[in-house]
């Protein structure tokens, strides 16, 4: 496969995923905050595709773009979010970040079930709990706001 095949393949993904968003029958913050929510879902662990339908539905947004937003994000970005996490959740905790990123390699290297009871854990768990639950929120909101200015203006675009 050659490089302007790929980035053809790429554009037009990006094309159908504009005109998804674009043209729901839906208010722009019903489509942005299921997106938003979708990114949320997506990024923090253990929840996903099922969470982000969900939270949908119990906020009464759009779930198609809450799926969307999950979708995009819940692979894709784990090794980025994932180290932001640790970095977040360690300034928050006045911790070294290079530190609980040891303890978590160690932990994954030496893994037994007998050491998640351990107190100890919980200097590795709590760090990235909180990092994750910022970085989604995080971008989560970041991808609210900008998607419901994009989508509002062209909507009010298109109407006019």
């Amino acid at each position: 496969m050659n490089k302007s095949y790929l980035k053809n393949k790429l554009i037009d993904y990006i094309k159908r995923i504009y005109a998804k968003l674009v043209f729901i029958n839906d208010t722009p913050h019903k489509i942005a905050l299921g997106l938003g929510l979708g990114v949320f879902a997506g990024i923090m662990p253990g929840m996903g595709i099922l969470a982000a339908l969900f939270l949908a539905f119990v906020f009464r947004v759009n779930r198609a773009s809450a799926l969307l937003g999950s979708m995009l994000t819940n692979t894709w970005l784990s090794i980025v979010t994932f180290l932001l996490s640790i970095k977040a959740g360690s300034a928050i905790m006045k911790l070294d970040w290079y530190q609980v990123y040891e303890n978590y390699r160690f932990f994954l290297k030496n893994f037994q079930w007998a050491n998640l009871f351990k107190a100890s854990i919980f200097k590795l768990l709590l760090p990235l709990a909180i990092g994750y639950i910022v970085v989604s929120l995080a971008l989560g909101l970041a991808v609210y706001l900008i998607s419901y200015i994009i989508i509002k203006v062209i909507k009010n675009a298109r109407k006019s």
